[in-house]
């Protein structure tokens, strides 16, 4: 095996952390790899909100043309910024085992939020949180948040905000998940939230078969019917949708949401069947959400 894996990977310390894990897991089943970095448009543009930008593969896009110009050999992403219909030539080499799925409440240092009434003003730059969280806390104020990880907890101390939301995932990865940080059990995840994907050529079985001695089929299967779900619904992270899959007992059970923007309509879905008849349940639960009323949710965004 003296062939030598080009790991690409986005240059923020969260993407080099999955990028280095990834390395770990080559490396172990005797396999050399190296990181390659690479900027993506997510990385340099920090102030127009996410949804403004036409934010479909906005992280994952310069690694796609750097992997089908051959210039690195595998890309690694949090599969949630990863477009439900990938480039063509790029294929799905592995899913790790999923971390948590949940979201989490930063406060401000010194702000107890839990103990003082509203309203409140928290910081996001995802839509599908400020809708929810508007749903939920119709009264507060929702600012936009960009950066890395690292940037928005700065910006969290150095703004007015009573706090900002994080995936508890990407904190806890690079030890970055403050003490007095916030479950919010009740907010629904996006598709795939937690979960860490692997991709490459589909003409390259060397990697193919490297990356199957660390692919999770549970992780898999719950990941792919999120995002059959957000299919489906034919949306992105421009879209309020949100969408959990857990395998439990030899069932899988689903919970999928739509809400507008604003947070004022929420239609919801849950089902649960066994594994083995799960194969299309995303699609179906995202039909399900669109006959209920999510057909004139998503015609009121596009007007």
């Amino acid at each position: 095996m003296d062939k030598i894996i080009r790991i690409g990977t986005r240059e923020s310390q969260l993407a080099v952390w999955q990028a280095e894990t990834v390395k770990g897991l080559l490396e172990s089943n005797g396999y050399k790899a190296e990181l390659v970095f690479i900027k993506s448009e997510g990385d340099t543009d920090l102030k127009t909100p996410l949804y403004e930008i036409g934010v479909q593969g906005i992280f994952t896009r310069q690694l796609d043309i750097a992997m089908l110009n051959d210039d690195i050999d595998i890309a690694v992403h949090s599969m949630k910024d990863v477009p439900t219909m990938m480039a063509k030539g790029i294929v799905q080499a592995a899913v790790l085992p999923r971390a948590s799925y949940k979201d989490i409440l930063v406060p401000k240092p010194g702000t107890n939020i839990e103990g003082t009434p509203g309203p409140f003003i928290i910081a996001t730059s995802s839509i599908r949180r400020k809708a929810q969280w508007l749903n939920r806390f119709p009264d507060d104020t929702l600012v936009n948040l960009r950066g890395n990880v690292n940037t928005r907890l700065r910006k969290v101390e150095d703004n007015d905000w009573n706090g900002a939301i994080f995936a508890a995932a990407g904190l806890e990865r690079i030890g970055l998940r403050p003490d007095n940080a916030i479950e919010l059990d009740w907010m629904l995840p996006a598709p795939a939230q937690g979960a860490i994907l692997v991709v490459c050529r589909d003409n390259n079985e060397y990697c193919l078969e490297a990356c199957a001695h660390f692919h999770d089929s549970d992780t898999a299967l719950c990941t792919s019917i999120e995002r059959d779900f957000l299919r489906a619904l034919m949306g992105g992270c421009s879209t309020p949708i949100s969408a959990l899959a857990k395998v439990e007992n030899g069932q899988v059970h689903f919970t999928g949401n739509i809400l507008s923007p604003d947070g004022t309509k929420k239609i919801e879905v849950s089902r649960r069947v066994a594994i083995e008849e799960s194969g299309n349940l995303g699609a179906m639960a995202g039909e399900e959400i669109l006959e209920d009323g999510g057909r004139e949710i998503l015609a009121s965004m596009t007007k």
